[in-house]
């Protein structure tokens, strides 16, 4: 018989600090970032719902990725900065626990994205609904820190 194996045993793990930067870009037209800048897409403004949207999906992590720890969240930041065809989202994590939280950053940064994809579609379609611009790239751990 094949054992198939779920989560990792951390149980004889120490509680340390542990932090993780996940960045990602989405690209969009010049003037869907227009509006962005401008505060006039319809739903509201993208950045913040990606913001909370984020911060969500990071405490949710081991809900939706199946062998994924549960832990403690400390601290969220996102950060988004806007450029002339694309917005970069990053999403900083923070816990004291027995895995790390680059999970969770990876997770957050890819709902960011995916919220102002939902927030500026109407935009990015062509006239036969596709999206010859919009995609989203580069979704990667940038930083990880285990202290202790």
């Amino acid at each position: 018989m094949r054992v198939l194996n779920g989560m990792v045993d951390i149980s004889k793990k120490a509680i340390v600090i542990r932090e993780a930067e996940a960045c990602g870009r989405i690209f969009l037209k010049r003037n869907t970032i227009k509006m962005i800048e401008e505060g006039s897409v319809e739903k509201g403004n993208p950045l913040e719902v990606a913001r909370v949207a984020a911060t969500l999906a990071v405490k949710n992590t081991s809900v939706i990725i199946p062998y994924c720890h549960p832990i403690p969240i400390e601290s969220v930041k996102v950060l988004f900065e806007i450029k002339e065809n694309f917005v970069d989202a990053c999403v900083r994590v923070k816990t004291s626990a027995k895995t790390g939280v680059e999970m969770e950053a990876l997770t957050g940064v890819a709902v960011a994205l995916l919220t102002i994809w939902d927030m500026v579609k109407y935009l990015e379609k062509d006239e036969g609904g596709q999206y010859p611009i919009t995609k989203i790239e580069d979704i990667k751990v940038v930083k990880k820190i285990k202290k202790g």
